[in-house]
């Protein structure tokens, strides 16, 4: 008889690789023979005390491989006893896995992108049909890995206008903010060297540097943004080559970075020779408040390499962004470039800068801000009227997320798949840990739905969080350590 599966939620690998790894040997030894029906994703899920999606992405895993198929209305069998010829798992095997979280919950908190019903569709094709009657020969041909030079041009003026390009600086368009990460963490050669990250941190920020080999360092983020007195701990303690950082409502948190905070840092990548790499995608979507300078304005030592994109403004799928950095840089990021895709969409960019100069993306992300603070606004009394006392959350004047923290001992990945089944998603805090797991936090993202809607989320997961602390005292009370739910 097999042994149980076991999941230990501390370790590095995540929850799903555990549970993959250990099916998998079951049924390349036997333990689990060929046309053995395996449990339903709920029903494990259940047994185990994880996240359904946790199971589901092992089973996605086995079945990829032939080892288990699917059949509509009669469940998933092991359909192998042997591995396939390649053993492709050993020859991919990598220090890091990144998660996509499928969120199939009728009120998603996971999806921290702008609603169907807030995307700029009608200005978006009113711009496609503009460009399309034009000249769109050039637009067509193979182009400058650097980007199309009329938005490059564009987006320079715009950043020398807000002085947040100098002489010495240039800027190089990419597909998507995630792109200019990748790009960044090659041409920087940060192989065996340490990155400073916020911890929490947005999981693809993280990888990207794990995968360049870099040694990770989390810095922790406080309501406040980025706890500057633990950077200079750091920095004090060993050389660190970058220092990655979102000043503006900063991904899962929500927090800004004050404006002399802004100035210390600087100060401190200054005295250690550090560059620093600023996430500025959302500062566009500020709701109330005074703008804050940003560090790529405010440096005077070339130190900052600032990242922006459109996809948190207009259309998620448009994937357009953008690297100002000092030239230098920007002619390294260029070669890679080249080497990965030659140069991203032209059509695509064109028709940003048609959205650009006509003014129409503009008076879209004033209609975005509206709605933004009407939601972040429902959120935030929903959150203070329905979730248990001691829970503690973020209070963003902008953005896309709010960051809850359970009283203790909650644990949000625990409790979960109760919030599933209700009809509720969420990203629990351990998501985004980079060696500070927060088990009892999670993020809410509110950018994709209306108030009424997020006001019954709030309404569902209160009290499923209320009937978990009930539950977790009567257990102490009784001396009882509680199930896992």
């Amino acid at each position: 008889m097999a042994p149980p599966i076991r999941l230990d939620p501390r370790a590095e690998e995540p929850l799903y690789r555990q549970l993959y790894r250990q099916l998998r040997e079951r049924i390349l030894s036997g333990a689990l023979p060929h046309g053995q029906r395996i449990p339903p994703t709920r029903e494990l899920a259940g047994q185990l005390g994880v996240n359904r999606a946790t199971v589901a992405a092992a089973y996605e895993l086995l079945e990829q491989e032939g080892l288990i198929r699917g059949h509509v209305g009669r469940g998933s069998f092991v359909s192998a006893a042997a591995g396939p010829a390649m053993d492709w798992e050993a020859r991919l095997a990598s220090a890091a896995e990144t998660r996509a979280w499928d969120a199939r919950a009728r009120i998603d908190f996971v999806s921290a992108r702008p609603g169907d019903d807030l995307l700029p569709l009608e200005e978006f094709r009113a711009c496609g049909r503009e460009v399309l009657r034009g000249d769109i020969a050039d637009i067509l041909r193979l182009g400058s890995p650097y980007g199309y030079a009329p938005l490059r041009e564009f987006l320079l003026e715009q950043a020398r206008r807000e002085g947040a390009a100098r002489d010495h600086d240039d800027l190089l368009v990419t597909s998507g903010c995630q792109q200019a990460l990748d790009l960044l963490s090659r041409a920087l050669a940060l192989e065996g060297q340490a990155a400073a990250i916020e911890d929490p941190v947005y999981p693809g920020l993280r990888e990207v540097f794990v995968r360049a080999g870099a040694r990770v360092a989390g810095v922790p983020v406080h309501d406040t943004g980025l706890d500057l007195d633990a950077l200079a701990r750091l920095l004090e303690r060993e050389p660190v080559a970058v220092i990655a950082v979102t000043p503006n409502f900063q991904n899962p948190t929500g927090a800004t970075l004050g404006l002399e905070k802004r100035r210390e840092l600087l100060r401190l990548a200054r005295q250690a020779r550090a560059a620093v790499i600023e996430n500025d995608i959302y500062s566009g979507l500020r709701y109330e408040g005074d703008p804050l300078p940003s560090l790529k304005q405010l440096d005077e030592d070339r130190l900052v390499i600032q990242i922006r994109s459109v996809s948190k403004l207009a259309l998620p799928g448009l994937r357009v962004g953008w690297v100002t950095a000092p030239r230098e840089v920007i002619r390294r990021l260029a070669a890679w470039k080249q080497t990965s895709d030659l140069h991203s969409d032209h059509l695509s960019q064109a028709v940003l800068l048609r959205l650009a100069e006509s003014g129409r993306l503009e008076a879209h992300r004033r209609r975005l801000a509206a709605a933004g603070r009407e939601r972040l606004h429902a959120l935030l009394d929903a959150c203070a009227r329905h979730l248990p006392a001691g829970t503690r959350f973020t209070r963003p004047e902008g953005g896309t997320n709010v960051w809850v923290r359970l009283p203790e001992p909650l644990d949000s990945e625990r409790i979960l798949p109760r919030a599933e089944e209700s009809g509720v998603s969420y990203l629990p805090g351990r998501w985004f840990a980079v060696q500070r797991p927060q088990t009892g936090a999670l993020r809410l993202s509110f950018a994709g739905l209306p108030p009424e809607v997020i006001e019954e989320g709030l309404q569902i997961l209160g009290r499923i969080f209320r009937k978990e602390v009930q539950r977790q005292r009567a257990a102490a009370e009784a001396g009882l350590a509680p199930a896992i739910v």
